[in-house]
């Protein structure tokens, strides 16, 4: 039986989305994409593998998996790791430098009109999402029959165009110094009313948006999303294999009080987790592992 949630249940308007780990075939070839083509810098090295970053915050974990296997296209895992921008220029010179740094790995581009975004695809397959929100009063929101939504489009967005407008000389300098964060992470599952189920009424977030069935994007605090669940390419799909790709999704909160919430909620619903109080470690229904950490 799954929970309603009421608003105490909700997950608090502070969160933010963390580290994504991922495991990787040839950590040399991925670790270098991420550093030459995104302009990450090595932020710690552990267990073999090492943590990427801007600063001294780290956005992606590789982590070394030699001995497994590719993801089949139709399996539940990440479909990308969205790294937001704080300016157009910053975005602009990070596209520019991915773009150059292999072209082939570029995937498509789209005004979402609460973003601007372009994609890109590492070399082993894990999706990358780089882009820019708008700003928040400009964002529209309906009234829908499930709810308030955000009004979201994929409206045409030229790579070109972008550049001539608002890539600079002191931008592209600047790559490695401009702030940057996992804004939102999307993920590939087998249906979306079980992702609601899992992600809205046991976890709290809150629903933003619906495709038909198709996609699911949720949030807190009034973001456009923190997540997003998609049966694109993987609907019906069960429980993953432990394969290369997503191994585990960070989320911060800001105090303890809420690690424990959302455990007593996971208790309460009959899914598995281990807390060590400022940390709670579970899986959605296909197995993405994710991690809820005081920030």
């Amino acid at each position: 039986m799954n929970l309603q949630v009421n608003a105490r249940d909700l997950l608090p308007a502070a969160l933010a989305m963390g580290t994504v780990m991922l495991k990787v075939g040839d950590l040399a070839n991925v670790s270098a994409y991420y550093r030459a083509a995104l302009g990450l810098d090595v932020v710690a090295e552990s267990d073999g593998g090492m943590y990427l970053g801007r600063g001294s915050v780290p956005l992606v974990h590789l982590a070394p998996g030699p001995d497994l296997q590719v993801a089949s296209r139709g399996e539940a895992g990440l479909f990308h790791t969205a790294i937001l921008f704080e300016t157009r220029a910053d975005l602009a010179a990070a596209v520019a430098s991915a773009a150059r740094y292999d072209p082939s790995a570029f995937a498509g581009s789209a005004d979402h009109l609460v973003s601007e975004a372009f994609y890109f695809t590492d070399p082993e397959g894990n999706g990358i999402e780089l882009y820019y929100d708008k700003p928040r009063d400009t964002w529209g929101w309906d009234e829908t029959a499930a709810g308030r939504e955000v009004r979201m489009a994929s409206l045409p967005l030229s790579s070109q165009a972008y550049f001539r407008d608002h890539l600079t000389e002191a931008a592209l300098g600047g790559l490695r110094a401009a702030d940057a964060a996992v804004g939102h992470v999307h993920l590939q599952v087998g249906d979306t009313e079980t992702a609601a189920a899992f992600y809205i009424d046991t976890l709290g977030f809150e629903r933003t948006a619906g495709f038909h069935g198709q996609a699911l994007f949720v949030s807190a605090g009034g973001y456009h999303h923190h997540m997003a669940m998609n049966v694109w390419n993987s609907r019906g799909a069960g429980p993953r294999r432990d394969t290369l790709g997503l191994g585990e999704v960070l989320i911060s909160v800001p105090a303890a009080d809420d690690v424990a919430g959302l455990a007593d909620r996971l208790r309460h619903a009959g899914i598995s987790s281990h807390s060590t109080g400022a940390e709670l470690r579970f899986e959605d229904p296909w197995r993405n592992r994710l991690r809820v950490a005081v920030a």
